[in-house]
């Protein structure tokens, strides 16, 4: 018991938790691991289903194999303790990661040299341990294997005669039995190998370390000379009395051979992270590196592809490691073992790898989903991007950075092919990479610094020592001057090699030194960038809650982040990559322990940084609203590689040395070429007597009682760990998939919490996107801020996209295209014609038998329009065509049920275990789809700006007498935020009309006009409807007013502002209440007499919404033109303004207008100036004097007919534009002419409103006015 409670009690402290050894079970013998055999096969794994694959589903080559090329069950044979308290042994994940493919067997006559991979198990709660094997083949000494493999050899031979004998007259479908039978096996004339792994288990990653000490230990079984000591005492030493280094510490301890030593960056520093980076550079090329890490950290699916096991471990190793200071928060598999293959359907983020065989071709490789899939294949040196992603901020200066960082460390930065989209996949390229790989391997050891000799110039050198009479033919030709330079070069290399083995470095401290260094410079340059984007992220973390047990309970309704006055705070070139991240989970995790850190001890990758920004503070104060986007470069990378340097030169600590252990004299006798059982009752205990251990025990308890009796003393412990939990998996799909457990039970409880998973970040986006987008009614509920972005709201959507697209892909029975969910859409649209022409050949009225809710598929309709578009290429693009197209007509949620109604077609496609086969949680999540109908959103209209759209334009007259019709010849312009259709002739008589034209967007502005030709010239329109025919958007454009000469004011061209009409129709079931309407035209209701507050009301309100309007971000601004113009705009309030107080009783039968007051006041002032009244004036006012002359003259000779009122539109738009209507106001109010055309009472006659209109009209001076091409259209000034 004593020993046990050691283990237990130092194990947090101790450097490895264990020694494992697996291989081939005698007693059990041999038996096929079928799941081991279809590393590659995913697509099989993908049609049998998960749990359920069979001998049969397995290629034909596979079955055909030679026995020596078959993969085996291994077993783990022994482990050493047998547990540690602190870390379980997880048994069948250790077996299964330590040989992925299983046993592999080979003869004397395949040589293969022993192999390193490191693995990684990443527990449900996050936790990580890592594991470390050195893999060799030894010599099976079992008569029953040998015999069994015989068998095995005897039966495959037997099936290529019977097969050749069948297949005589046919081509073979399987490899030729001569091609087979080469290497094959005979128990009489060769030996038999089996693949053997010795592996650590440590809780930190020291990779070096333990390669060095796995590399040693197998040294010592295969040496001809037995070891020093028992290897029992060096796996003792290492698992109980060597510690983990201190941070900030080195530690040198001993292997069997030669010390080993390794360093722990400290508490400031960045983590610990071993795994070579400069090789993953190398192998990827560093662009293709970059767009890898940009991809996960936007958290896509990321599947890298190799034939060994170490690359697939070092490049995930070095992507995760580089995310700091955020955390990959989903499914970690860096090394994905065959059974575990049906988890590329999880329709969650992750980051895998998979084994590839010799010669597999990427083409063939069928994965379940990949519209969202980053592929990277490393052996081949390219990758397979996501069509839509977007850059990496100030990407080309960060990529010339760390080029420069590994060029100084001799690594080439330009290795990796371009980065593909799906669009083009290409072929895959052929790098002979083994040949490179032989050369390197001949260079390292041709390497004097590796002590390596070449195997000729060590026979030379071994002559020469070992004969007497060339050594003095040697010293002979020495003493008549001739010098033998070769043979001192051979015998300096010895005398440097052997210096070093005294005392020196080793070439391979010296390489583990600059791979330190490298590594630590690399992550330094990438944090650099961090810090530089997030100094001032901590200005917009929202803590609002009043300690951690309301902020734990509340979590899922809380707003912990303002992300919009964030974005609105980063350079432009920035956005859309920061709009993106922040929705991650990693960076709402980030968040999440910021908050907590105010109740709680700081989480360590968060201490760092915020230990950076402090520091990065102090020397360069950055002023909130500065918003730059040069390039910061990387200031510390000396200082980060001196650290390293001084901590491995200068060791802090050295570890007890192996000794002889207290063991039974006889057992583990040595023998060369096989690993000894080892005696587990010497190596199950720790040492009872070790101060070492005890201290470090007692220590970890006592500071396991103090932060227990400390931390959240308001809290009961169990009911925080609970909440804890709850709160950092918060929007989690899934945690970590268990890699020991594979009953079917446990793979369908797994499928269930996908289902669970997708069904809760439905449920969550689909909040988000309405809360940020119902703006002040949000905020007024208490759901945060009043504002969305364009930017940001893209982004909701572009998430809703890839939730519906992994959605769609899980549980597919059958892959067929890139985008599962337009797959759906294509055999629903082919399933919906094939009923419709049944419905013709028997008589029976279209679509009448569709299902009973359909009356017309509208679903089909908006599937025509973007198969229509040739501007979409690819299958995933048409997807989220149709997701943005359905969303923006609210008929989402509608379109789904209509898609999903066919449940023989689902049902067909999608396996029991699908969600789309989940009927309640199905019907959850339409329902939350059906509350997005109740905002708007344009965003179809605004992301495909450049397609075709079918419009049409209806005009509505007011049917008065004769004048619903008119003799003249009517013309149209529709304007949008994109641009305009041009001048359109309407023909005679016709009301009605369509038009292509390229996308004009949300709809602004409608210009409408006649000739004025014929008798019945006079034309009174109530409105014009104009209809985007691919969205369904209506908007009016209201009138209310005449077109003609001699009535109203006389205008032959009206420009009309649009609202967005009130859907009705077919296609609007389903749809709920609607945002609030855009302005519209003024009409002449507007003219009842309003008070002179209100009018001063009024004017108020129509400069702060310019005012406001400027202040949002660019793209959310809308059209200035309706804040201008509209209906409650500046126009319409200063026409109040001007009409309060006017004699506009009919003279003569004719109605005054307030333009004809402007133009008396104008003739005045040239009249007076002719007379040389202005001239006595000062010059600024005669100055602006001739501006109001110029511009009133140039409205009225401008060719278009706006009538009166619209020619006061126009002044007060330029005016406003090019500020000068606060200066034209005093001259209007000082002309002789105002006494006889208005009132005592009226508002321009009182000089102290006419003084605080203008303070109101200046406040527009700061912002830059632009009018709309329609509205300015023939003014020449």
């Amino acid at each position: 018991m004593s020993g046990s409670s050691a283990v237990s009690g130092a194990a947090p402290c101790r450097f490895a938790h264990y020694f494992a050894i697996c291989g081939i079970d005698t007693e059990t013998g041999l038996e096929p691991d079928e799941l081991a055999g279809m590393t590659v096969s995913v697509t099989s794994c993908c049609r049998c289903g998960a749990g359920a694959l069979l001998p049969a589903d397995r290629p034909l080559t596979e079955r055909h194999q030679s026995p020596l090329k078959r993969t085996f069950k291994s077993k783990v044979l022994a482990r050493y303790p047998e547990n540690v308290e602190w870390n379980p042994f997880d048994q069948d994940a250790v077996n299964m990661l330590c040989m992925p493919k299983g046993l592999s067997f080979r003869t004397q006559a395949d040589q293969r040299p022993p192999q390193f991979h490191s693995f990684i198990i990443t527990k449900e709660d996050g936790s990580r341990t890592y594991g470390f094997v050195n893999t060799f083949y030894e010599e099976v000494t079992s008569p029953q294997i040998c015999s069994a493999m015989q068998t095995l050899y005897q039966m495959h031979n037997a099936m290529d005669s019977l097969a050749s004998s069948l297949d005589e007259a046919d081509p073979p479908t399987c490899p030729s039995s001569s091609s087979r039978r080469v290497g094959g096996y005979d128990s009489s004339r060769d030996t038999l190998y089996v693949s053997k792994a010795l592996c650590l288990i440590t809780p930190m990653p020291f990779m070096h370390a333990c390669r060095r000490f796995l590399s040693q230990l197998h040294r010592a079984v295969t040496s001809a000379a037995a070891p020093p000591l028992p290897l029992e005492s060096y796996v003792h030493n290492i698992l109980y009395e060597v510690p983990l280094p201190a941070p900030g510490r080195s530690l040198k301890f001993h292997g069997v051979y030669e010390p080993i030593v390794c360093q722990r960056p400290g508490l400031g520093e960045l983590q610990l992270a071993d795994f070579p980076l400069g090789e993953a550079f190398s192998l990827l090329g560093v662009e293709n590196l970059v767009q890898v890490f940009t991809c996960t950290l936007l958290e896509m699916q990321i599947l890298l592809y190799s034939h060994d096991y170490q690359r697939l471990m070092t490049a995930a190793e070095a992507i995760t490691t580089l995310l700091f200071p955020f955390q990959w928060q989903h499914v970690y598999v860096p090394i994905l073992p065959a059974s575990l293959l049906h988890f590329l359907d999880a329709p969650v983020p992750y980051l895998m790898g998979l084994q590839s065989k010799d010669g597999a071709d990427r083409s063939k490789l069928e994965l379940p989903q990949e519209a969202n899939l980053c592929f990277v294949d490393i052996d081949n040196h390219y990758i397979e991007l996501p069509e839509d992603f977007p850059q990496f901020p100030n990407k080309a200066e960060f990529i010339q950075e760390l080029s420069e960082v590994l060029l100084s460390y001799g690594i080439s930065a330009n290795m990796g092919a371009p980065p593909r989209t799906r669009t083009n996949p290409g072929s895959t390229p052929s790098t002979p990479a083994r040949e490179r790989k032989t050369a390197a391997l001949r260079q390292l050891e041709d390497d004097g610094r590796n002590g390596n000799l070449a195997g000729e110039e060590l026979a030379v050198l071994e002559l020469l020592q070992g004969n007497a009479t060339l050594e003095r033919l040697q010293a002979l030709t020495k003493r008549t001057g001739v010098t033998v330079a070769r043979v001192d070069a051979l015998r300096a290399g010895v005398r440097a090699q052997a210096s070093e083995g005294q005392g020196g470095r080793t070439a391979a401290d010296e390489e583990e030194l600059r791979n330190a260094k490298l590594n630590v410079q690399l992550r330094e340059v990438f944090a650099s960038r961090f810090t530089t984007m997030f100094a001032d992220y901590e200005a917009f973390v929202i803590q609002s809650a009043p300690d951690l047990e309301s902020w734990l309970t509340n979590r899922e309704q809380m707003h912990n982040f303002d992300k919009a006055s964030f974005l609105s705070d980063q350079p432009e070139p920035y956005l859309p990559f920061l709009s993106h991240f922040i929705e991650t989970q990693m960076f709402a995790t980030f968040i999440d322990n910021k908050i907590m850190s105010q109740w709680e001890e700081k989480e360590p990758l968060l201490r760092v940084f915020d230990g950076r920004i402090d520091k990065a503070r102090l020397y360069n104060v950055r002023a909130p609203s500065l918003r730059s986007s040069s390039y910061q470069r990387c200031s510390i990378l000396k200082e980060s590689a001196q650290a390293i340097e001084q901590r491995l030169m200068k060791i802090d600590h050295t570890a007890i040395h192996p000794h002889l252990l207290d063991m039974k004299i006889g057992q583990g006798k040595y023998e060369q070429g096989f690993f000894p059982k080892l005696q587990a009752d010497v190596l199950n205990t720790g040492p009872t007597s070790n101060k070492w251990s005890h201290r470090t025990a007692t220590a970890q308890r006592r500071k396991d009682r103090h932060r227990q009796q400390t931390e959240h003393l308001g809290l009961d412990n169990d009911l925080k760990e609970k909440y804890i939990q709850e709160a950092r998996s918060l929007g989690k799909n899934l945690r970590q998939p268990k890699l020991s457990d594979l009953s079917p039970a446990v793979i369908a409880q797994t499928n269930w919490k996908f289902v669970e998973g997708l069904l809760k970040e439905c449920r969550m986006k689909t909040k988000r996107m309405l809360v940020e987008k119902m703006g002040r009614e949000a905020v007024e509920l208490g759901h945060g801020e009043a504002n969305i972005t364009g930017l940001e709201e893209n982004t909701l959507i572009a998430s809703l996209c890839d939730l519906l697209e992994r959605i769609w892909s899980h549980g597919l029975q059958v892959k067929q295209g890139k985008s599962a969910l337009w797959s759906h859409l294509l055999h629903y649209q082919s399933l919906v014609i094939r009923v419709t022409k049944v419905g013709f050949d028997g008589g029976v009225p279209v679509f009448m038998s569709l299902h009973p809710s359909v009356s017309c598929p509208s679903i089909v309709r908006l599937l025509r329009h973007i198969q229509s578009m040739s501007e979409i290429k690819t299958d995933v693009g048409r997807a989220r065509a149709w997701i943005r197209l359905s969303l923006e007509k609210k008929l989402l949620s509608q379109h789904l049920k209509q898609l999903l109604s066919r449940h023989a077609l689902a049902k067909k496609l999608y396996k029991r275990y699908a969600f789309l086969r989940s009927e309640e949680e199905k019907e959850q999540f339409l329902f939350h789809l059906l509350s997005l109908n109740t905002v708007d959103y344009f965003c179809f209209t605004s992301v495909f700006t450049t397609i075709m759209i079918p419009y049409r334009v209806v005009i509505i007259p007011i049917k008065k007498l004769s004048n619903a019709m008119t003799t003249s010849n009517p013309w149209v312009c529709v304007s949008g935020e994109l641009g305009d259709s041009g001048i359109m002739q309407i023909p005679k008589n016709v009301l009605e009309m369509t038009f292509d034209c390229q996308n004009l967007g949300k709809l602004t502005t409608v210009q409408l006009g006649h000739d004025n030709a014929g008798l019945l010239a006079k034309w009174l329109v109530d409105c014009v409807m104009v209809r985007n025919e691919i969205t369904g958007h209506t908007y009016r454009f209201p009138c209310g007013r005449w077109l003609g000469k001699g009535v109203d004011d006389g205008s032959l061209e009206r420009v009309l502002f649009g609202e967005l009409a009130v859907p009705s129709g077919e296609e609007d079931s389903g749809r709920g209440c609607r945002t609030p309407p855009l302005q519209r035209s003024p009409s002449q209701t507007r003219r009842i007499k309003p008070t002179s507050a209100q009018i001063q009301e009024a004017i108020g309100e129509a400069v702060n919404n310019i005012v406001k309007h400027f202040h949002k971000p660019e793209k959310e601004r809308g059209s200035l033109t309706v804040l201008l113009c509209g209906e409650s705009s500046l126009v319409a309030a200063l026409e109040q303004f001007f009409h309060h107080g006017f004699k506009s009783a009919r003279l003569f039968q004719k109605t005054v207008f307030v333009w004809d007051f402007v133009e008396k006041a104008v003739a005045y002032m040239e009249s007076a100036d002719q007379m040389g009244d202005l001239q006595e004036t000062a010059e600024p006012l005669g100055m602006t004097c001739q501006s109001l002359c110029r511009y009133v003259n140039a409205i009225n000779s401008t060719p278009r007919n706006i009538g009166k009122d619209g020619k006061f539109q126009l002044l007060v738009c330029l005016g406003a534009r090019d500020r000068l209507l606060p200066q034209w106001l005093p001259l209007l109010v000082e002309c002789p002419v105002i006494p006889r055309m208005y009132e005592d009472a009226a508002l321009l006659r009182d000089r102290t409103t006419v003084n605080a209109l203008i303070g109101v009209l200046e406040t527009l001076h700061d912002f830059p006015v632009t009018l709309e091409a329609s509205l300015v259209k023939g003014i020449d000034l």
